[in-house]
């Protein structure tokens, strides 16, 4: 069974930095996409930043430059550090993986981790 575990949320003054970190746990994830998406209230969800197999990251254009994403295929691990933090990053942060050559049958989400931006 696979889970994922979030950590590292919390409250940040704008400007500020957090590192999220997710752990993946139930299979072999070298052949897995690993990312970040967020959901703010009322909004939908949307990426964030990925990382695939081979190492290539995609970032959505609101965050390209200030967050870096990395993962730590020996800890199954993947990273999100976060820096210039704004008020609009203010979401629930989910972690996914999914496999790469199978991505609609093997897709999992963690249970989110809250981060607010504000003053």
């Amino acid at each position: 069974q696979v889970q994922l575990v979030e950590s590292g949320g919390g409250l940040v003054r704008p400007g500020g930095s957090l590192r999220l970190s997710c752990v993946a746990s139930g299979s072999d994830f070298r052949f897995y996409t690993m990312g970040w998406y967020r959901q703010a209230p009322g909004k939908v969800r949307e990426l964030v930043a990925t990382t695939s197999s081979g190492g290539t990251a995609n970032y959505a254009e609101s965050v390209e430059g200030r967050f870096t994403i990395s993962r730590e295929n020996a800890k199954n691990t993947v990273n999100l550090q976060m820096n210039t933090l704004r008020p609009e990053d203010t979401a629930v942060y989910y972690c996914n993986v999914a496999n790469e050559m199978n991505p609609r049958l093997y897709n999992y989400w963690g249970q989110g981790t809250q981060v607010t931006v504000s003053s």
